[in-house]
């Protein structure tokens, strides 16, 4: 803030008066008008599957197996285009190589012309990303394994407003080959209901049923905070984040046609101490077919030894694209017999009538537990918090919203409520939490006001924390001028920085609540002090009694002394 002081106004005054003559000594100033902005021309992005593998034509007849190719367009605008677009499809790259049907999406329609080109037209575009229409691929008869194409997709677009604008779409190639690997999964017989501790061995088997060798393969496995896999494998690639531990261990050899493979040894999975609601998804594919992770440079390899895969059954070498991605991949959902203490916090503070305080609450978790919501994406709990009578609410953290007295929905949106509820994050790891911020103006200096602040479940009519086997510290107290200096104590203390309640994973960010060098807070016991800004009336009152008494003082001292004398 620039400070502004009476030495300094006559400069600034006297400044603005000498520009204000140039001004005028220059003459009358012309402005041209502005002439209206055409909007640039939209450009929207085709996309689809870079490549596509195809069964092989079945010669005893019979239904073709069909593979499947979305074509996407990307529109960058926050907004739908309204407007005519055809995409344009030239099929001369796989003729005689692979028969060529469209499953068109909603308000798009699809000709073909011949077995060299089709046309699909439509009206409307959503903002973001959206398929368009299906390729649905089939081998040709007389096409041979190995055999490979490409499908160029080109199209325009004009919009429908008074003032049409040419759309350009940036064009698109999609190659699609005969035959490939086809890596499957098998699924493992798991116990999913383990206790905290309990180890599993994991046996990964996944067999090629597809009708070419697959050359290397990448094992992708990914389990939640609350598992584990105790081994290091030095050819695997590790990352962790607040939810997931991600491996990728990429094993080297030729993967026949027909065979069955499975680990050298198996895998050795443990649901930890804070195992509770757990996912662990384990993968394959063909290497060279994995697009690499945004993380991986973060990524740390494995000092154990290397793991390695056997084949189970042999089959009596080049690379392709799988045959059927969706079965590539496993998943398995672990529901661990474990607990979480989720303990709420409160604050307190004292001030006149016309000061703003900002009070500190929330909860942590004590564990043992994380606990997270990954399948869902759901909220975990929810902060559900009353605001002490006679204080109003200026700040409250992004996401936090008002409800009435009674926890309804409340239309109004802009005035201050008497209440707020605050989203816990999708996942609270152990030791983690939520903390939050309010700034509240204190309108009535009454002794001991007190709100309640609740952890509880996400929504009223699910307001139990069913993991929770202690309810009793699921609520704590913001209180207002307490007696003898703060009254009684808005306990369980929060968690100091870096302790129990620190690293609670994605946090509403707090407003920040109004603070300053009025009249000083109370330290409260429910974890800092609340600053108050105090009321400027206030401290003037103080200010001007503080210096009456001190001139009231030095005239006393001064008589006593002449009748002395």
């Amino acid at each position: 803030m620039t400070r502004f002081s009476p030495r300094t106004a006559p400069l600034r005054r006297a400044g603005g008066l000498a520009a204000t003559a140039l001004l005028l000594a220059a003459g009358p100033l012309t402005v041209a008008a502005a002439a209206p902005a055409r909007a640039a021309d939209p450009v929207f992005t085709l996309g689809g599957p870079a490549e596509t593998a195809l069964h092989p034509y079945a010669e005893g007849g019979g239904a073709p197996k069909r593979s499947t190719a979305g074509i996407t367009v990307t529109n960058p605008a926050d907004e739908g285009y309204e407007g005519e677009f055809t995409l344009i499809f030239d099929l001369t790259g796989v003729a005689g190589i692979a028969d060529v049907t469209f499953d068109p999406g909603p308000g798009v329609e699809c000709a073909t012309k011949g077995t060299r080109s089709a046309v699909c037209t439509g009206d409307t575009l959503a903002p973001g990303l959206s398929t368009v229409t299906g390729l649905l691929l089939g081998a040709a008869e007389g096409s041979e394994q190995g055999a490979s194409g490409t499908i160029r997709v080109t199209g325009e677009a004009r919009s429908a407003t008074s003032t049409p604008l040419a759309a350009s779409l940036t064009p698109f190639t999609t190659r699609v080959t005969v035959g490939g690997p086809d890596l499957v999964m098998r699924k493992l017989p798991f116990d999913h209901e383990p206790t905290p501790g309990q180890k599993q061995q994991a046996p990964i088997t996944f067999a090629n049923r597809g009708s070419r060798d697959a050359d290397g393969v990448v094992l992708t496995l990914r389990y939640s905070r609350g598992l584990d896999i105790p081994q290091r494998y030095s050819n695997c690639a590790y990352t962790t984040d607040e939810t997931w531990t991600t491996a990728r261990c990429s094993v080297e050899g030729a993967f026949e046609a027909g065979a069955t493979y499975t680990l050298a040894a198996p895998l050795t999975l443990e649901a930890t101490t804070r195992a509770y609601r757990d996912l662990f998804v384990y993968g394959i594919q063909e290497a060279g077919t994995v697009p690499r992770a945004a993380s991986a440079a973060r990524s740390e390899r494995g000092s154990g030894t290397v793991l390695r895969a056997v084949p189970l059954t042999k089959a009596p070498a080049a690379r392709g694209v799988d045959l059927e991605p969706g079965d590539n991949e496993q998943e398995a959902e672990f529901r661990t017999a474990n607990t979480a203490d989720f303990t709420a916090y409160g604050d307190e503070a004292s001030g006149a009538a016309g000061a703003t305080v900002t009070a500190r609450l929330g909860f942590h978790n004590d564990g043992p537990a994380w606990i997270g919501r990954i399948r869902s994406g759901g909220s975990v709990a929810a902060v559900d918090f009353t605001v002490p009578q006679g204080a109003t609410v200026t700040s409250a953290p992004k996401g936090c919203r008002g409800v009435t007295a009674e926890g309804a929905y409340r239309e109004d949106r802009k005035t201050p409520a008497p209440r707020y509820v605050c989203p816990a994050p999708t996942t609270v790891r152990d030791g983690g939490g939520l903390d939050l911020s309010f700034g509240l103006r204190i309108d009535k200096a009454l002794i001991g006001a007190a709100g309640r602040v609740t952890v509880r479940g996400p929504g009223l009519e699910e307001a139990g924390l069913p993991f929770d086997p202690k309810p009793g510290n699921n609520t704590a107290r913001v209180v207002l001028n307490g007696q003898s200096g703060g009254g009684p104590s808005p306990s369980p203390a929060p968690p100091a920085k870096g302790g129990p309640g620190a690293g609670s994973g994605k946090t509403p960010s707090a407003a920040p609540g109004t603070s300053g060098t009025g009249a000083p807070g109370t330290t409260g016991r429910g974890g800092g002090s609340l600053a108050s800004t105090g009321s400027p009336a206030a401290l003037t009152a103080s200010v001007t009694a503080i210096a009456a008494l001190t001139t009231g003082l030095a005239l006393f001292a001064a008589a006593r002394r002449r009748r002395k004398a």
